[in-house]
């Protein structure tokens, strides 16, 4: 029997970005990509995004959270899931602690200091982007990721050219659309998240910037699809923007799911990103989920 049977779980959302958090604070066991999978399967406990938390490892940080996708594999960031979990840990009867101050939590991207701005609107500070070719990671170097020259190779859509790059702790590539409801994601984006281009595969925005303070954004997310919203995308695809001049440092990236706030700050580099949380339900991982879970 797996160690996550009947285990406690939340089903949240981030603008609609499909979030499940997982508890397993005080256990030694970690998710495998077969089990995430296992859990993604269950519409009760579906999720674009599985945030499973984990005793701290940096001392004065709250929590160490591994972050998995749909299909299994693992995310290095996730800003909405990273809001939820936030107000799991500040207001869930069970997972709640007291609050002496803001969330520390911890990825294997890095620290996420974390505020809360009312009952449900947090911050996440997403820390400084990545803007190095081989931080991102690229395949070929480019001494300015601004643009990059992905050949896409589609002949449904010959107009995305020039994309930008930018990493949030995981991998980015935004195009530049004069309408971004055109595109079929679920045609298109597995061809991009795959590009050989990609070492590591990439989240795939994009981006209609309609003026220099509000940007229109959609994205098929590496390892879950087409997402209703995803906050290290819209982290991105903001300094992305700024650096080619489209916007300012801080705007509204509008998703189907709904606004966030995106701020890069100049005092030192880091992105703030604030939005709401919603809870959906909770409940109990079947052990029949994990039945042909070897």
């Amino acid at each position: 029997m797996s160690a996550l049977s009947n285990s406690r779980f939340l089903k949240m959302n981030g603008l609609g970005n499909e979030i499940t958090v997982l508890d397993l604070r005080g256990s030694p066991h970690r998710v495998s990509a077969a089990e995430a999978r296992a859990i993604a399967a269950d519409p009760r406990s579906h999720f674009d995004q599985l945030m499973v938390l984990h005793d701290p490892v940096t001392p004065g940080t709250d929590a160490f959270m591994l972050i998995y996708n749909t299909d299994g594999s693992e995310a290095g960031a996730c800003g909405n899931g990273t809001r939820c979990v936030a107000w799991a840990m500040a207001a869930d009867p069970i997972m709640s602690r007291p609050l002496e101050g803001d969330l520390v939590l911890e990825t294997k991207a890095g620290l996420l200091p974390v505020e809360r701005v009312s009952d449900r609107i947090f911050t996440v500070d997403m820390g400084p982007p990545r803007l190095g070719w081989n931080e991102i990671p690229l395949r070929d170097p480019y001494p300015d990721t601004r643009t990059i020259a992905l050949d896409t190779k589609l002949p449904e859509a010959p107009e995305l050219q020039g994309p930008s790059a930018v990493s949030m702790g995981n991998p980015h590539i935004i195009f530049w659309v004069e309408d971004a409801l055109a595109y079929d994601l679920a045609a298109i984006g597995p061809v991009l998240e795959h590009d050989p281009a990609l070492p590591e595969r990439a989240n795939i925005s994009f981006a209609q910037v309609q003026n220099p303070e509000h940007i229109i954004l959609r994205v098929w997310e590496r390892g879950a699809g087409a997402t209703r919203a995803c906050g290290s995308a819209a982290c991105a695809t903001l300094v992305a923007a700024a650096r080619k001049g489209f916007t300012g440092r801080r705007a509204v990236v509008a998703l189907p799911g709904g606004d966030l706030i995106i701020e890069w700050r100049e005092s030192d580099d880091h992105v703030l990103m604030t939005g709401p949380t919603e809870l959906e339900h909770e409940g109990i991982l079947s052990p029949a989920l994990f039945a042909a879970v070897a």
